[in-house]
């Protein structure tokens, strides 16, 4: 019986990854792969879906709710203030063609670690990119990997990230963002320095290959490929014309960092965070406003992508639940509990098994930290290491290809196939983070 169990929870992870990369919607796979999952494991189909599978869902809507909602808004308000192209737009001047990979990751990054919605990013960055791309002549496959690599693989990990998954790990251990410190910052240094490298070098080899640029046959978005031709066209020339200043741009990024780390040291960082996304919304809206054409618009855009996004993440998050009320996981969690080595291994390999299953690093953390926080804090560890573990572990193997990120990068942004350009997004966020994640257990351990 536990054995089809087990076998029954990763028939059902698989299931998942494959209706996901086959385009269905990830709410209806979820429900699918939760009965999948129940039948497997014994459950009863009523209990499983109206019981585990909503309680775990409406429990994520509660207690993220407003946090992705101001996350959300100040993303659209930072795009339609065109806040984030004018970051864009300066980074790609700065840096230019022979730096295009470099380019692309810092804006990505940039944005990322102000607070900026991950989808807003691809969708501003993604015209800089082919323009950079092109003038450089590499090959559009590896735009995908850089946008992703800038957008997740180190900044919604590292200490003082708005990101939420660098808050929600403070609900369980009783800590700040910063928490981790001068290991959680080495390991951030080290995923973007060795990745940049790592993603620099695959792009020279299929240079040396003989790869060149070329727009994919079909872009989902229309219109996107005469946006960046024409972007490429100018360059070179004044692009700061009709954005604004870099220095007003970037002021709502800085400020939600600086008070979400400030004064996440007072309060809960969660209230925090909600405080300096409204400063930063308010900024953006004060000192842009002449950009800012359909405020009340955008505001409601706003709130309905934060709807979207939420509604997905829950979706997995309720097939985690599922997956959590299934005997065999209770197995699966005590034989991780258990396992031979320092007691922080355990809860990063259950922390980066469960993002898998789920696909989602906030969704795996919403299952994984309730069950496992109080087992690991009953031991006496570290906090600060055990957040910052559970940080890390979030980001390994949750890029899978079911991820809904990595899908909306690589098909509705850039307009690419997962065969063309998932290898090196793999790489980059999932062996490289998993491998510097192990390294933050033996150092924590040792020091």
């Amino acid at each position: 019986m536990v054995f089809i169990g087990l076998l029954g929870l990763f028939a059902s992870l698989g299931l998942l990854v494959y209706l996901t990369m086959k385009g269905i919607n990830i709410i209806i796979g979820a429900i699918i792969c939760s009965i999948v999952l129940a039948i497997f494991g014994g459950l009863s189909l009523e209990v499983a879906l109206m019981d585990d599978y909503m309680t775990g869902f409406v429990n994520y809507f509660s207690s993220w709710f407003f946090v992705f909602l101001l996350g959300a808004i100040f993303g659209k308000f930072m795009q339609e203030t065109k806040s984030a192209d004018s970051i864009a737009e300066w980074i790609s001047r700065r840096f230019g063609a022979k730096r295009a990979v470099f380019a692309v990751v810092a804006a990505a990054a940039i944005m990322t670690y102000g607070g900026v919605s991950l989808f807003v990013v691809g969708f501003a960055v993604y015209p800089i990119a082919v323009s950079l791309f092109r003038e450089a002549n590499l090959p559009h496959r590896f735009i995908p990997p850089a946008l992703v690599f800038g957008s997740i693989s180190f900044t919604m990990t590292s200490p003082g990230s708005p990101e939420i998954q660098n808050i929600i790990p403070t609900e369980f251990f009783g800590t700040t963002p910063t928490a981790g410190g001068w290991i959680g910052v080495l390991c951030a240094l080290i995923i973007m320095v060795a990745g940049g490298l790592w993603l620099g070098s695959m792009v020279n080899k299929a240079s040396q290959n003989g790869e060149e640029f070329s727009l994919p046959r079909e872009s989902p978005l229309k219109g996107l490929e005469e946006t960046a031709a024409t972007v490429s066209k100018t360059q070179g020339e004044k692009k700061d014309e009709g954005l604004p200043n870099i220095i007003i741009a970037i002021l709502p990024l800085a400020l939600v960092i600086v008070l979400l780390n400030v004064l996440g040291q007072f309060m809960n960082p969660t209230i925090a965070l909600l405080i300096a996304l409204t400063v930063g919304i308010i900024d953006a809206c004060v000192t842009m406003h002449k950009f800012l054409r359909e405020f009340w618009q955008s505001l409601a855009v706003g709130a309905q992508n934060s709807l979207v996004a939420l509604a997905n993440t829950c979706a997995v998050v309720g097939f985690g639940s599922v997956a959590a009320a299934v005997p065999a996981f209770d197995i699966l969690v005590d034989s991780l509990v258990n396992m031979p080595g320092p007691p922080l291994l355990g809860l990063a390999v259950g922390v980066t098994l469960i993002c898998g299953i789920t696909g989602s690093a906030s969704g795996g953390l919403g299952i994984a930290l309730p069950i496992l926080a109080p087992i690991y804090m009953n031991q006496g560890l570290d906090p600060g290491a055990m957040h910052r573990i559970s940080a890390l572990a979030s980001g390994g193997l949750d890029s899978l290809p079911h991820n809904g990120y990595v899908v909306t990068t690589i098909r509705a942004i850039c307009g690419e196939e997962h065969k063309r350009s998932y290898k090196p997004i793999f790489m980059l966020s999932v062996v490289l983070p998993t491998i510097v994640l192990f390294l933050a257990v033996i150092l924590y351990t040792v020091f």
